[in-house]
């Protein structure tokens, strides 16, 4: 089953732009049959949609790089060569990446992503007979945790106040829900903990006995940024002694800058969340990870070269998400009929559920739809004034229809090469290398999930 899954993969998957092009297309001729659109109209809809997710980009992009670039932190890389050296067999090494990649993507996602790809190769330094694939499939596999985790879009969207969250739920959130009533409900903590050990016993299993694809040691090279001798320059005397410092040069390696700002980003973070009636929001998780970075590198100048070598995971991010946020509008935009393809697909959830089935079929739908729109902000868009207007028709409880949302965007991640783009470009692997292993892990963790929520709803 394994040898098919990696041989369908390797022959079908295309490069992740190639395939969010493919989907757009996918979309546009769904969506003229479907709800009767002219294709002018689907054209329309699309270049209308094209450039509406920018600010939420931005913050995806920013926090990608703000997790990389603390990912890159000395103490942090200390801290993950001497857990490196821990496993002793190739089973157990993808077992440890599996568990700790899926740990710090409950986190945050851009550091659980990062640091897990950058821990498996830290792994693969010091056991080159693993098999590399599977090591970096393993790493990316515990990716599936992160929206039922601390920087999970969706329900960090439900927790932020104001008139947008009334508005985009057709007036049934009139307050904020807490994450208590989501990410930290007991039924998601035991959820996350299952789909955790469910993925590193599967990963483990899946490990070959034989034709063990090992890595090319050029792949383990470590990367230097173009930036590292940028404004390293410094006068010498004629003797030889140590460079004398400039000014602006003592200025950003100061630490003394990097403790004051770091200071002041952890003050307004304690007011803000403690005293300020603020919540834990995108904009938290974001801002806790930059100033975290810039007290443990240290200095400014050696933060900014992190950030700047981090930020070139960022790039297909930004590339795709404009073609995403086009096929967003497709798939949202009313045409002449008055009715929408997301529409359709979240009616069409709707009208087979009652109160026990609901969440599990809100999960499915919003699993097909992160194929097509694999952001927490447009599922947001497209699915919430649909389905907690209908699951307060059902009685379902508003926080477990947002987390069943968010583990569908979640759970076809693992087959969706979106978000393996910046991961896949630190392995300097394809996504057909690792795909065919994460196809096996999504019907695991598909089970597990279906289960779960369905337990929730009893």
């Amino acid at each position: 089953m394994i040898k098919f899954c990696v041989r369908l993969v390797q022959r079908w998957l295309p490069e992740p732009f190639i395939f969010a092009i493919i989907l757009t297309l996918v979309a546009a001729a769904l969506a003229m049959p479907i709800c009767h659109q002219t294709p002018l109209e689907v054209i329309d809809h699309w270049g209308g949609g094209v450039w509406n997710l920018l600010a939420f980009a931005m913050q995806m992009a920013l926090v990608l790089v703000c997790g990389s670039a603390l990912a890159a932190a000395p103490v942090v890389k200390r801290g993950i060569s001497l857990l490196a050296a821990i496993p002793k067999t190739p089973v157990a090494a993808i077992a440890l990446v599996t568990a700790v990649s899926a740990l710090a993507c409950w986190l945050n996602w851009g550091f659980g992503l990062i640091v897990g790809v950058i821990f498996a190769k830290e792994i693969a330094r010091k056991m080159p007979q693993i098999d590399y694939r599977l090591l970096i499939a393993s790493a990316y596999s515990g990716f599936v945790v992160w929206h039922a985790g601390l920087s999970g879009s969706i329900p960090l969207t439900m927790a932020t106040p104001g008139e947008a969250l009334t508005k985009a739920t057709n007036g049934i959130l009139t307050s904020p829900v807490p994450v208590f009533q989501t990410i930290l409900d007991y039924h998601n903590i035991i959820i996350v903990l299952v789909v955790m050990a469910a993925i590193v016993v599967t990963n483990a299993l899946m490990y070959p006995k034989k034709d063990v694809v090992t890595v090319n040691p050029a792949l383990l090279e470590e990367e230097t940024s173009s930036t590292a001798n940028a404004g390293s320059l410094a006068a010498k005397s004629n003797s030889g002694d140590k460079p004398a410092l400039t000014p602006a040069q003592r200025m950003e390696q100061s630490r003394l800058l990097s403790w004051i700002v770091a200071g002041v980003g952890f003050t307004y973070l304690v007011y803000h969340l403690g005293w300020g009636g603020g919540s834990f929001d995108l904009g938290s998780v974001i801002m806790l990870f930059l100033f975290l970075g810039v007290l443990l590198h240290g200095t400014p100048l050696a933060y900014v070269r992190a950030f700047t070598q981090a930020s070139k995971g960022a790039a297909g991010i930004i590339l795709q998400f404009p073609f995403y946020a086009g096929i967003m509008g497709i798939i949202t935009g009313v045409g002449a009929s008055g009715i929408s393809f997301g529409t359709v697909l979240s009616n069409a959830c709707i009208s087979v559920s009652n109160a026990t089935t609901y969440p599990i079929l809100t999960f499915l739908c919003a699993a097909v739809l992160n194929m097509f729109v694999p952001s927490g902000g447009g599922h947001w868009a497209i699915q919430a004034p649909i389905m907690f207007s209908a699951g307060a028709d059902l009685g379902v409880d508003p926080g477990l229809t947002g987390i069943a949302i968010a583990w569908g965007d979640a759970w076809t991640n693992l087959i969706q090469p979106f978000w393996a783009i910046p991961a896949l470009a630190i392995a300097k692997l394809d996504a057909k290398d690792i795909m065919g292993f994460c196809l096996i892990d999504l019907l695991v963790t598909g089970v597990v999930i279906c289960s779960g929520l369905l337990i929730w709803a009893l």
